[in-house]
């Protein structure tokens, strides 16, 4: 008789196990008779394998019987007990990938060259690379920097820009932020120890750390570097209980000196015009703490804030803000979605003469813990285009001395920022380049609370393997040396400064024969 094949394997498991109970039953016999001296132990580990084998076939039978008569997996009834091995398959696909078919400049989103630049830099390597580069500078798209026969000498790398114009008549606190900042990352999506360790690096490198939307937690505030508080459309840390806006909780925190600048995020690249959940199970009474809502209920942030409709209504909510935070920079994050609606805020600035101290314009390349697949790929404006949008009509409506230019999405290199001071930006974040500081391998599983690192977890046995002290050194590391890097460029190119560098700098390869300066392509 023919066994069908779904019921092979199990048939299989069935005989093996039967056929290890079988064999048992003697060696137990045996056991009860007196044997001669040095078989005992034979005996007996004969015994525990046989015994050993029993149980693992019997466990595979029972298993493959339960794959037989449940309904979810078509792949599992037709095959039973070996159709697991296609699901742990599907599981270590990305390690897999990552650690042997992945070449080094695939970005899936950031290359194994990328990442391996950040690692280097952040544990204080050698970042060098013998034998030339492993670019096809004949590729369509491939960028450099045109160098000056007479480079110059720069004093330090520690550049900065100051934030805060006194067109805003109310910002009598500006703000020297560095050129590359730590990017919005809030508590909850990012471990207590990641937020320690990227504070306290940020503290004694004297650079920004952006508090994302989730407020300022306690783990902020340990080690004293300076924040950018983001209030998101939730309004966490200043809100009511309805979830609208509360102007005594936010004048309490944005007072204190370690808040620097006030940012109101109106829409981030991973998802724009989206808004978030975090679910229930993760609002935990420190998450709850820091951000102003209930224990064990689920946080929402909505797409759309509830504090302004139009472009000045927000005006005059930044007004608000700069004025109850003592006349502190207040600027807005969004990523370029309809340029009528952008220029209509440039023109309500220009009408009314009240302008926002920055604007930081993330692009849609730009990550988040868990986006719609259709959001992360096809909605919202890439950085480079947004930000020529941003640079060039705050050029034409005669702000653009006046409001600062942050950028972020997928900076990790000096020449990421070169490029992007080029074609307009004051200064760059970086969110994900920071989490590979950390120890972030790309494992691409922080929504699902198991970061195999302690980055993007609130599991504390799993946070724990992320060690504070070490890891700060990492990421004062990898601004430092990413600075100097970026000092030799600008020398290299001939200026004396960041602000001196242009888009004429920047060239682009557009075809396999010509090549033009950014000049000419971002008009």
């Amino acid at each position: 008789m023919t066994i069908p094949y779904r019921y092979s394997t199990l048939a299989l498991c069935a005989l093996l196990a039967g056929l290890s109970n079988w064999a048992l039953l003697p060696t137990v016999f045996s056991m009860s008779m007196p044997m001669p001296m040095g078989l005992d132990a034979l005996s007996n580990f004969g015994y525990n394998v046989l015994r050993a084998l029993w149980l693992i076939f019997t466990a595979l039978t029972v298993l493959g019987i339960h794959d037989l008569v449940q309904t979810r997996h078509a792949v599992l009834r037709n095959y039973p007990v070996i159709g697991h091995v296609r699901f742990l398959l599907e599981t270590i696909r990305p390690e897999l990938r990552q650690y042997f078919l992945e070449g080094d400049h695939e970005a899936a989103p950031f290359s194994r060259a990328q990442r391996s630049l950040v690692y280097q830099r952040a544990k204080g390597e050698s970042d060098k690379r013998p034998f030339g580069t492993q670019l096809d500078v004949g590729t369509v798209g491939y960028e450099w920097i045109a160098h000056s026969l007479y480079p110059t000498h720069i004093a330090s790398h520690d550049f900065r820009v100051r934030v805060g114009s006194a067109a805003s008549k109310t910002c009598t606190q500006p703000y020297d932020i560095s050129l590359f900042n730590i990017s919005a990352m809030s508590f909850g999506a990012l471990s207590a120890n990641a937020i320690l360790a990227l504070n306290s690096g940020a503290a004694r490198g004297g650079f920004a750390h952006d508090t994302g939307e989730g407020s300022i937690s306690k783990y902020h505030r340990t080690h004293g570097g300076d924040l950018i508080w983001e209030i998101g459309s939730g309004y966490f840390g200043c809100r009511n209980d309805d979830g609208t806006f509360n102007l005594d909780k936010f004048t309490e925190q944005a007072r204190d000196p370690q808040v620097k600048m006030i940012e109101i995020k109106l829409s981030q690249g991973a998802k724009p015009g989206h808004g978030g959940v975090l679910p229930s199970p993760k609002v935990t009474l420190e998450i709850a703490a820091a951000r102003g809502v209930p224990v064990g209920v689920d946080c929402v942030s909505p797409a759309t804030h509830s504090a302004f409709s139009n472009a000045s209504e927000m005006l005059h909510f930044a007004q608000l803000l700069r004025g109850a935070s003592g006349g502190k920079p207040v600027g807005i994050k969004l990523c370029i979605g309809q340029p009528k609606e952008w220029q209509d805020i440039v023109s309500t600035m220009q009408s009314t003469q009240m302008v926002f101290d920055f604007v930081v314009v993330d692009g849609a390349e730009g990550g988040t813990g868990a986006a719609p697949l259709e959001f992360t790929d096809h909605v919202g404006t890439p950085l480079l285009e947004g930000l020529r949008l941003v640079h060039s009509s705050l050029q034409a409506a005669g702000l653009r001395e006046h409001v600062r230019i942050g950028v972020a999405g997928k900076i990790t290199s000096s020449f990421d920022i070169a490029r992007l001071l080029a074609l307009g930006a004051d200064w760059c974040n970086a969110a994900r380049g920071f989490m590979f500081a950390l120890g972030c391998i790309q494992a691409q599983s922080c929504h699902t609370g198991n970061c195999p690192t302690g980055v993007t977890t609130q599991d504390a046995r799993r946070q724990q393997a992320l060690h504070v002290p070490s890891k700060a050194d990492r990421v004062l590391n990898f601004h430092q040396q990413t600075l100097k890097s970026l000092k030799e460029l600008l020398e290299a190119a001939g200026v004396h400064n960041p602000q001196s560098l242009t888009s004429s700098h920047i060239w682009r390869r557009v075809s396999a024969f010509e090549v033009a300066p950014l000049s000419k392509l971002f008009v």
